[in-house]
C-alpha cells in the first residue's frame, strides 16, 4: 500500500501559510483520510468567525474539496468526526450536515472540545473510500 499526500487548491496553501504540519487529505490504498477541516476560506486562507451555520457550511465544502482532490466524494464517506466548541450547536450542525449526507449517512461521532489554537467553532474529519 502506498501513501499519497493530496494537494487541495486553496486549502493546502492556507495550511502551509499557517505553518501547520499536516496534509489536508491523504490517500492510502483504497481509503482517503481527510484531516480535521476548520472553516478556512480557500480563497483568502482566513478562518471564518461567522455563525455556526456559515462555519459548518464552509467546513463541509472544505471536506468535499479534499475528497474530490483525492478522487473520492461525499457519498463514499464511511466515518466522520465532528468536533464542536459548544454542544448546544448540535441541532444547527445537524440541519446543514443532513444536506451534505441526505441518504445513507456515514458513521459519526460528535465531540465537544475545550478550545483550538485559533478562534472557530467547528472542525470535521472523515475517512472515505477512494
Amino acid at each position: 500500500m502506498t501513501k499519497q499526500c493530496v494537494h487541495v487548491p486553496g486549502i493546502s496553501e492556507g495550511i502551509i501559510k499557517a505553518g501547520v504540519p499536516l496534509s489536508p487529505a491523504v490517500r492510502a490504498g483504497d481509503l482517503v483520510f481527510v484531516s480535521g477541516m476548520p472553516p478556512i476560506d480557500p480563497a483568502s486562507g482566513a478562518i471564518s468567525r461567522e455563525s455556526i451555520d456559515v462555519q459548518t457550511e464552509r467546513v463541509l465544502e472544505n471536506v468535499k474539496a479534499c475528497l474530490e482532490a483525492a478522487g473520492s466524494s461525499l457519498d463514499k464517506v464511511v466515518k466522520c468526526t465532528v468536533f464542536i466548541s459548544n454542544a448546544g450547536y448540535f441541532d444547527a450542525v445537524n440541519a446543514i450536515y443532513a444536506r451534505y449526507f441526505p441518504a445513507d449517512p456515514p458513521a459519526r461521532t460528535f465531540v465537544a472540545v475545550g478550545s483550538w489554537p485559533w478562534e472557530f467553532d467547528i472542525e470535521i474529519e472523515c475517512v472515505a473510500l477512494a
